[in-house]
């Protein structure tokens, strides 16, 4: 299918072939509806959706859903918005000061992590556990610690679509601990962009 015909049919993603797996297309419609219906609204009341409900929305596959890393681009670039808009929500209802401040004890939080010394940095789980590769995670980590503390470029995307090689048990990190680590490291970086 064409992007004109998507358009035609008022289909917002491609899709994958009838038999692949894809992301349920109800699902994503509704949630982008809501995110849709939430930030155009002046009414406060609603349920709030933030960037972190942007961030850690799932979706179940289905066959012939819409193709997922299309959908991912288009929940990061969601995800920035909202992050922006709570910034200046923020900074308008409290000040800039506010906002530092959120900013500041996050950065510490990372930080304190951060400065830990590579094989270190996080728990390592129980024996034949699935985990992360200690030398990926710990190469992630020195570079957003370059990006903290030398201003180093680096894209909130490649944080976002960071890909650890799986080790097992004790010779990784715990997945779920760096998980969470790096969900906080994107909240970060997508309020300072």
């Amino acid at each position: 299918m064409t992007l004109e015909d998507q358009q035609r049919l008022g289909t917002p993603f491609a899709r994958v072939a009838r038999q692949e797996l894809g992301y349920n297309v109800k699902q994503v419609d509704q949630f982008l509806a809501r995110a849709h219906d939430y930030y155009s609204s002046e009414d406060t009341s609603a349920k709030a959706l933030t960037s972190h409900g942007v961030r850690s929305v799932t979706f179940d596959p289905a066959k012939g859903g819409y193709e997922t890393q299309t959908v991912d681009a288009a929940l990061d670039r969601l995800e920035d918005v909202f992050a922006k808009r709570e910034r200046d929500r923020l900074v308008t209802e409290s000040g800039e000061e506010a906002w530092l401040l959120q900013i500041g004890k996050i950065s510490s939080a990372l930080r304190g992590r951060l400065h830990r010394s590579d094989g270190k940095r996080f728990r390592r789980p129980k024996r034949n556990v699935r985990s992360y590769s200690v030398v990926d995670v710990d190469r992630l980590c020195g570079d957003l610690l370059a990006y903290l503390e030398s201003d180093k470029p680096l894209s909130v995307d490649v944080v976002r679509r960071a890909v650890f090689a799986p080790a097992q048990g004790r010779q990784g990190y715990e997945e779920n601990q760096v998980d969470a680590f790096m969900d906080r490291a994107v909240e970060l970086m997508a309020s300072i962009d």
